[in-house]
């Protein structure tokens, strides 16, 4: 029987994408036993004109760009595709369609998982196109579920963190301590849980800060991945 072949994008940030391409063999391996890995194709971008893309709201030339290498990878022998990254999710329509093969969207495994913990109301932390556009936030409506996000200063502060900070492997405590304050304000607005809606923010979040459940978008998302490699 022929296995499978996962592509992924990434490079957005390559600091995330290390964490998915390490996570992703670990539960092959740890399932498969033994010297067992994934069978992976990677594109990885350059994240700086991305990133500049994001800043001038030229989601098109992003889908364009990223659509081709998925159709890329589809050529080269992927049977699915993997964006490692939360917000360029706002354009996995298009991505996926110019790929022409199926796309493992990254709010699933999330949505799965809160609903089989009987989560009603989350609690949303990821860059600010995340956190305020429709395209991640309706996925999880459209599910059942109430969602709710820091207010404006925090959103710009965490979008902050994200892109000069985590996306640059740098972890600064009172980075951390703002997270936490975060969380506790999310839980004070009634969130049963958060969502650590952005691949870098386990770099400096971890669950054993908090007893507030967090739920881990990037080992997730990496988890369903290995999943579907191994079905």
């Amino acid at each position: 029987m022929t296995q499978k072949i996962l592509g992924l994008l990434g490079g957005m940030s390559w600091e995330s994408t290390a964490h998915y391409y390490a996570q992703i063999n670990r539960h092959v391996r740890d399932v498969r036993g033994g010297l067992h890995s994934a069978r992976l194709l990677l594109h990885s971008v350059d994240f700086a004109p991305i990133a500049d893309m994001q800043r001038r709201a030229d989601w098109a030339a992003a889908a364009q760009l990223l659509g081709e290498a998925g159709r890329g990878l589809a050529a080269a022998g992927a049977g699915a595709l993997l964006i490692c990254t939360n917000t360029m999710h706002k354009v996995a329509g298009p991505i996926e369609d110019m790929a022409g093969i199926p796309l493992l969207h990254i709010a699933d495994p999330t949505i799965a998982a809160l609903q089989a913990a009987g989560v009603a109301r989350v609690g949303l932390l990821g860059t600010r196109f995340t956190m305020e556009d429709d395209f991640y936030r309706a996925r999880l409506c459209s599910a059942g579920l109430q969602v709710c996000v820091p207010d404006t200063d925090d959103r710009a502060q965490l979008h902050r963190v994200i892109f000069e900070e985590l996306c640059q492997g740098q972890l600064h405590e009172a980075s951390r301590l703002r997270l936490l304050a975060m969380v506790a304000s999310l839980r004070a607005s009634g969130a049963e849980a958060v969502i650590l809606g952005c691949t870098e923010i386990a770099m400096l979040l971890t669950q054993d800060a908090t007893d507030m459940p967090l739920y881990d978008t990037t080992r997730l998302h990496a988890d369903a991945a290995a999943a579907w490699l191994l079905d």
